[in-house]
């Protein structure tokens, strides 16, 4: 049987955790992920070995987080600005 139409669509147009609402044009933002601390362990643990992760890497880590795949990407992504400017700073 096919699957019902929502088990294999993406969630609502959500951007960048942005979410665009309002005859007015002004973003609802999602608010700001609050890591755990053994969250945050596993994600800079996972970055001093590679500051890059594949696909299934993204995928693997998200779940044993409990995280989605857009928060792991996003946290790697500050991760790495975050890296380059200290790194820059010296």
């Amino acid at each position: 049987a096919p699957l019902p139409p929502q088990e294999h669509e993406k969630p609502p147009a959500i951007a960048n955790g942005e979410l665009r609402v309002n005859g007015k044009g002004k973003k609802l933002r999602k608010p700001r992920t609050i890591y755990s601390s053994l969250q945050l362990q596993a994600l800079n643990q996972r970055f001093q070995q590679t500051q890059y992760l594949a696909l299934p890497e993204r995928a693997e880590l998200a779940a044993q987080l409990g995280l989605t795949q857009t928060q792991v990407k996003i946290w790697f992504q500050n991760k790495r600005s975050k890296y380059k400017k200290i790194m820059k700073q010296g």
